[in-house]
């Protein structure tokens, strides 16, 4: 009896133990695949620099030929900083569409450290009460449709002076430095809109606003690109070992001066703010009436404005003028159908005996395809970066919390399942018969300007200034370009992506409005 008890209890032991080892093993699988993370595909990598022998001078360009070989949603190590890479429409759909408040947030780049408006700008500020009544601000004052009918006049005077300084070029047989024409374009035309300030004849030795404005906003953007290098050496980036934070920071006073100098002067100029001027007021004159307003939603220091205009002038000085140029350089680039229809459709709808002008533009669908189509193969702000919020799944993989997430605005408008031909300039995609496509606010395939929450608020301008200009330029002059028959179009290393060449070329006058009878 006591030996069957034996057996008994033997067999027990080892059915419990079989049910105990089995649970054990389905609990722990069940943990493990719950707790399991996706991450999306890395490619090979390197010790230390992770990714950063893959990565070429021209990012975007890099970036979109990783995607290629490695899938539209990647996550590269740069050095010691970590990002996800978001190279088509349907992911990126995910990103800034259907989880867009998850990634509404910008991160920080570079030495942060060195930035004099830390916490004060506007572009790179968190989502909250105070990026919302600025953007707010933006589109309902300072770059609202009645704000820039307000100042049109502007942009014509500065148009009329980049028209007459190329046809000095043209009566003397001289080339012009097309991309430089332009830069001081848009600078003329935001520093004047922004807070009333001109720029000179660029041959005098002059310590204009405007013009030093223009040159430390050069130097800024340059030192962009290696202010990175903070983020690739992680913790000893805030040693500046390479002077680049030191140098951001002279600038930065530099430009704080010129600023505090030009509030001050706008403060001084009570007559401007009475309500019977206030067809007068800029940009500089709506934010110091919120700056004195004790009641104002949110109170602005002086350094939020300085802030703000720091974006501002960063944001929109050389991505117009780059967007400008691109156009030009694929308009030259197509002379015998795109620069002819162009050029016909100008003649039909102004004629020769004015001058194009901003209210001609909605008569001139040819020439809005062509601009459409020049932002689509060149972005000006080809990289949107954000950061998720909350850990969340794209596209099937698991991205955690303050992961850095990079859109590539270039691979996604060059996408083959969105475009047909993507890399070929092909303006006639935007038109239907003779009427031009209206893109949707919401169609995440077409994102110049960004998309969203944080889509540019200064769109509206830049199209405006880039229309116009580009009308004006062909309307005016046939171009002959320096040293060939074609631009060359070899992009730069820059955060905007230009053209790595300067666009050498001489304008010859077909058409001067300055000669007509009034």
């Amino acid at each position: 009896m006591a030996a069957n008890n034996s057996v008994l209890l033997y067999i027990l032991s080892s059915l419990g133990l079989v049910v105990f080892t089995s649970l054990l093993k389905y609990l722990i699988g069940k943990t493990s695949s719950t707790n399991r993370i996706k991450t999306p595909p890395c490619p090979p990598s390197l010790p230390i620099i992770g990714h950063l022998h893959l990565i070429g001078s021209v990012i975007p360009k890099s970036f979109h030929a990783l995607a290629k070989l490695h899938g539209p949603l990647i996550q590269l190590r740069l050095g010691a900083s970590t990002c996800v890479l978001v190279s088509n429409v349907q992911v990126a759909k995910q990103v800034l569409k259907t989880n867009e408040i998850n990634f509404v947030n910008r991160p920080h780049f570079g030495s942060s450290e060195y930035y004099l408006y830390k916490g004060f700008g506007f572009v790179m500020e968190p989502y909250g009460p105070y990026w919302r009544f600025m953007k707010k601000l933006c589109m309902t004052q300072l770059l609202s449709s009645s704000q820039l009918g307000r100042f049109m006049h502007i942009r014509e005077q500065e148009i009329k002076k980049l028209l007459k300084s190329l046809m000095v070029c043209s009566s003397e047989g001289k080339e012009c430095d097309l991309g430089f024409e332009l830069t001081t374009l848009t600078n003329g035309i935001l520093c004047r809109t922004a807070m009333s300030t001109t720029c000179l004849d660029k041959d005098k030795n002059s310590d204009d606003d405007a013009n030093e404005i223009r040159g430390l906003v050069k130097e800024l953007m340059q030192l962009a690109g290696k202010l990175s290098i903070g983020e690739v050496l992680g913790p000893l980036g805030k040693l500046d070992l390479f002077g680049y934070g030191r140098r951001l920071l002279k600038i930065l006073n530099r430009f704080d001066q010129i600023l505090e100098r030009i509030m001050e002067e706008h403060e001084n100029n009570k007559n401007k703010c009475d309500d019977h001027e206030e067809e007068t007021r800029d940009m500089m004159d709506v934010l110091l009436q919120v700056y004195r307003d004790p009641n104002a939603q949110e109170r602005l220091t002086r350094n939020h404005i300085k802030g703000f205009f720091l974006d501002i002038f960063l944001a929109g000085t050389e991505t117009t003028s780059v967007a400008l140029l691109w156009t030009m350089a694929e308009i030259l680039n197509h002379p015998s159908d795109v620069l002819k229809r162009l050029r016909a459709e100008i003649e039909a709808v102004v004629g020769s005996t004015r001058l194009v002008n901003e209210s001609d533009v909605p008569k001139l669908p040819y020439l809005q395809a062509v601009v459409k189509e020049a932002l689509r193969l060149h972005p000006p702000a080809p990289i949107v970066p954000r950061e998720a919020a909350e850990d969340c799944m794209i596209n099937g993989y698991n991205l955690k919390r303050q992961t850095r997430t990079i859109i590539n605005a270039y691979a996604i408008m060059r996408d083959p399942e969105a475009w047909a031909n993507p890399e070929e300039f092909i303006p006639e995609r935007f038109l239907e018969g003779s009427s031009l496509i209206k893109m949707s606010v919401n169609d995440v395939k077409y994102v110049p300007f960004g998309f969203g929450k944080r889509g540019c608020p200064g769109a509206s301008l830049a199209l405006t200034v880039i229309n116009v200009t580009v009308a004006s330029l062909i309307q005016c002059f046939d171009w002959r370009i320096k040293g060939g028959d074609k631009v060359n179009t070899e992009e730069s290393s820059a955060f905007s992506t230009g053209l790595a060449q300067p666009l050498l070329c001489y304008p010859l006058t077909c058409f001067n409005p300055f000669s007509l009878s009034p």
